[in-house]
């Protein structure tokens, strides 16, 4: 059975308008620039909290271990849920914010990650600072601390994600351009921020 000739202009118009505009190199870059930029600017700020961080550091040893991981893990596990709720959009899936299943199991499975990867990550920490030789805080103390961060920081930006995701959406700006690298950089500054208040919490108990 032949094809219809229309389907076949109907697919050249799509093509056209898709690699014209949406995937062109200067839509790409004016839609990436500015928040990349900010990503920049972010990873500044997230340095400047780590160095308001001197006393919690001295005071709780294998802190310094962790923190890396703990950014790192943040940024991992929140970009990739920036990017599926990106693409859950594209697809139709989430339109608004609502109590919607494919919105609640992405949130859901973000902060299950965060614990359980906080969880390890602190018993980790503990034996990589034992492993070589240097001084810890104990594996319960590191493990709480990371526990605390992962999922306060977890639960903040997965509601920032959420909100920014279909934000950027209904103002015209493709999610997978600008919802990852601003969650990474937000990531960075949230989980630095709340690893300082649980090491202050850690200290106070």
């Amino acid at each position: 059975m032949d094809s219809d000739p229309e389907d076949y202009e109907y697919e050249e118009d799509i093509e056209a308008y898709y690699l014209g505009d949406y995937a062109s190199i200067g839509s790409i870059v004016r839609e990436v620039l500015p928040f990349e930029l900010l990503a920049t600017l972010g990873g500044v700020v997230a340095g400047l909290i780590l160095s308001g961080m001197t006393e919690e550091l001295q005071v709780i040893p294998g802190l310094l271990v962790i923190t890396p991981a703990v950014l790192g893990m943040r940024g991992n596990i929140s970009s990739t849920l920036g990017s599926r709720l990106g693409s859950a959009i594209h697809m139709g899936l989430i339109t608004k914010i609502e109590r919607n299943p494919e919105l609640l199991n992405n949130i859901g499975g973000s902060l299950l990650l965060s614990l359980l990867l906080s969880f390890v990550l602190g018993l980790l920490g503990h034996l990589m600072t034992i492993a070589l030789g240097l001084e810890s805080a104990g594996a319960l103390t590191l493990t709480l601390i990371a526990v605390m961060a992962g999922l306060s920081s977890g639960l903040i930006l997965s509601v920032i994600a959420t909100f920014f995701a279909i934000g950027m959406f209904r103002f015209g700006f493709d999610p997978d351009n600008v919802v990852t690298p601003s969650i990474a950089t937000l990531g960075d500054i949230v989980s630095m921020f709340m690893l300082f208040l649980s090491a202050k919490v850690v200290l106070a108990i």
